[in-house]
């Protein structure tokens, strides 16, 4: 299949659907992604970022890798130290409201179906001068049996160009491909690993600059990324939280002695509907961390 067969067009623009809406499912299943226009409400945005300061304070706990911040700090040089949080709903009870915020449940049961849980929540801070993340897809580092995987990001600040939104490439999820990844030492990515040898190019992506409160939801094939904050002040915040179907066992983090069959990742929040594998328990064994930046270094 030709470049050209499977490249979105770059004038594209992005649609901001104001509800759950038949249109904005159909656009997730077609491009891999859809905007929800009000995922959250001006307060509650204000909540959840007002919720990351105490965060980033240490104050509601332990965060692993964190950097050492002191009570005379002012919040904005705190929060400059954060690049981004994984799992900060194992600390934040406002985080965990927001896994199943109505809104953005009502767009899950559409785009997966009626039983939803989440594995994962990340908090980005990405304040100005700090980087973004290379091409990549979100399945590589969750993988589903069902291919499932769906991804909330909401914006807790304006996206744009120059403040680091997502870049996605519309459609690029449709061969349900993981495509091959490598390390990169590019200055304008943290440590993450890069998708490469898919067949778009940079032309064919598409900014997703939305305003805070909405919700960008996308596959977990879709190939995205994010550039750095090259805004002269201020951050690109943002929270995003990962979910799949509950019908299907989730193969992530899986130990070396165990067969794929049967491993079962059970550390999640049933969003909506049934857990069909209820009888299994809960598990509790994620924590809060904070994702290497290259400021100190990766760890390969």
């Amino acid at each position: 299949m030709s470049t050209s067969q499977l490249a979105a067009p770059s004038t594209r623009s992005v649609v901001l659907h104001d509800t759950v809406s038949e249109a904005l499912i159909e656009q997730v299943r077609e491009d891999g992604y859809g905007v929800l226009r009000d995922a959250l409400s001006p307060a509650e945005v204000a909540e959840i970022n007002a919720e990351a300061v105490r965060l980033c304070r240490g104050e509601l706990g332990e965060i692993g890798q964190g950097p050492q911040t002191s009570a005379d700090e002012s919040d904005a040089d705190v929060l400059r130290r954060y690049l981004c949080v994984h799992h900060p709903h194992k600390l934040s009870d406002v985080v965990v409201r927001s896994l199943s915020c109505p809104q953005i449940v009502d767009a899950l049961t559409g785009v997966i179906g009626p039983n939803v849980k989440s594995m994962q929540s990340m908090l980005f801070i990405k304040a100005e001068g700090r980087p973004g993340q290379p091409w990549h897809q979100d399945e590589y580092f969750i993988p589903t049996r069902d291919r499932s995987l769906t991804a909330v990001w909401i914006a807790l600040d304006d996206a744009t160009v120059e403040n680091g939104c997502l870049w996605v490439l519309p459609g690029s999820h449709r061969r349900g491909v993981l495509y091959p990844d490598r390390e990169q030492d590019d200055p304008r990515f943290d440590c993450s690993i890069e998708a490469y040898d898919f067949p778009y190019t940079d032309a064919d992506a598409i900014p997703v600059e939305i305003p805070a409160g909405a919700a960008v939801i996308f596959n977990g094939y879709l190939l995205h990324r994010s550039l750095p904050n090259s805004g002269r002040h201020g951050y690109r915040r943002a929270l995003a939280h990962h979910y799949m179907s509950a019908e299907s066992p989730l193969g992530w983090k899986m130990p070396a002695d165990t067969s794929p069959a049967h491993w079962d990742f059970r550390d999640i929040v049933l969003v909506a509907g049934e857990d069909p594998y209820a009888y299994k328990g809960i598990a509790d064994v994620t924590r809060a961390y904070v994702r290497p930046d290259k400021e100190g270094g990766c760890d390969r």
